[in-house]
């Protein structure tokens, strides 16, 4: 087990699914984890949970107030090492039916959260090797899918800004990567699931079949195999593994 004892981590999104199990798995290999989120109840049972864990509210499209929510984990757990920037939302619909609202707010989220994030955690990061910055993006973030424009474009840039401040860190020791799942067992998929049954009348496991078909094990990814890959990117095995977008997907391509 990587051994994280010692270092800071910041987790957004963590009151449920992906960030959860990331805040989790952090604290248990040693972490003193901050975790984030707009929802206060969540955090609070995540924290009950494990006494490495502290709740702090963070919205990641606030950008002054997440800057004091990074502050307040600062000042409670000292100085960060690692920020996992996991906080997103999703939505589909047909292009031609999408508006420059829905468009905006997926990106606020999706990639200005993560600019937002990296941005305010930097200015309590300790930069050196065991700097670490994680943004959970997307199989969306490599590939095109129907009726996700927005998604696909926020999860794409995200990528694009990984690779870039990877860059820009590379002389500090502090690597900057993306971890890129593809549908995943969470909340967020089982929304996706209801909504595809309400609007054509199909059983749950006709609404799961075409999104299965996706991952060729036919198979959803479990919050932990993230959760696992979060862990190997901060151990010493990844000091040289910067700027990547690193796939979650059984294969899919």
């Amino acid at each position: 087990m990587t051994d994280l004892s010692e270092r800071h981590a910041v987790v957004t999104g963590a009151g449920s699914g992906v960030g959860e199990a990331i805040a989790l798995a952090l604290a248990e290999s040693g972490a003193r984890v901050t975790a984030m989120g707009r929802r206060r109840e969540p955090l609070d049972a995540l924290a009950r949970r494990n006494e490495r864990i502290r709740a702090v509210e963070g919205d990641v499209t606030d950008a002054e107030g997440l800057g004091r929510a990074m502050e307040t984990a600062a000042s409670a757990n000292g100085a960060i090492d690692i920020i996992v920037a996991n906080a997103g939302t999703a939505d589909s619909a047909p292009f031609r039916r999408m508006t420059e609202e829905m468009f905006r707010s997926i990106l606020d989220v999706n990639l200005v959260g993560v600019f937002n994030t990296f941005r305010a955690g930097l200015d309590h990061l300790n930069q050196g090797p065991n700097g670490r910055l994680i943004a959970i993006s997307s199989i969306a973030g490599l590939h095109g899918h129907a009726y996700m424009s927005a998604y696909c474009a926020s999860k794409h840039g995200v990528i694009g800004l990984v690779r870039s401040l990877a860059a820009e860190l590379a002389t500090t020791g502090t690597t900057v990567n993306a971890i890129c799942p593809g549908y995943t067992e969470t909340p967020m998929l089982t929304r996706t699931i209801e909504n595809i049954m309400e609007k054509t009348g199909r059983t749950r496991e006709q609404a799961e079949a075409p999104i299965l078909a996706t991952n060729p094990q036919g198979r959803f990814i479990k919050p932990e195999e993230i959760a696992e890959t979060t862990l190997w990117l901060c151990g010493p095995g990844a000091a040289s593994v910067n700027g990547q977008a690193i796939e979650l997907s059984g294969g899919e391509s």
